[in-house]
């Protein structure tokens, strides 16, 4: 599966019912909501990764990337406009333009 197809599932899923869908119910309670879970996941993930566990880490990196994906769409950002910011990126070594940004 790819980032383009998983978005399309939280597309499909944003337009059902808020009490049929976990996605709708959580994009109804708009962006702020979205960015918590999103956050939750995240730490819930960087435990894993801390205690060494490679399965539990790729559960949980699956829902960090699920609720990537939702927090994207709260706010009408598109995986494709993600992939265009890491592409132009590729233009420079990591360190150059981790530089250029702390200069804006």
């Amino acid at each position: 599966m790819t980032l383009e197809e998983l978005e399309k599932i939280v597309a499909a899923r944003s337009e059902a019912s808020p009490e049929d869908s976990w996605t709708a119910k959580l994009l109804a309670k708009g962006p702020e909501k979205c960015a918590e879970k999103f956050g939750e996941e995240a730490v819930e993930a960087i435990i894993e990764a801390v205690k060494n566990d490679p399965d539990k880490l790729a559960s949980e990196a699956a829902d960090v990337l699920f609720h990537l994906l939702v927090m994207l769409r709260s706010r009408g950002v598109t995986v494709a406009q993600v992939m265009a910011v890491l592409a132009a990126r590729q233009s420079q070594s990591g360190l150059a333009e981790k530089a250029a940004r702390a200069q804006k």
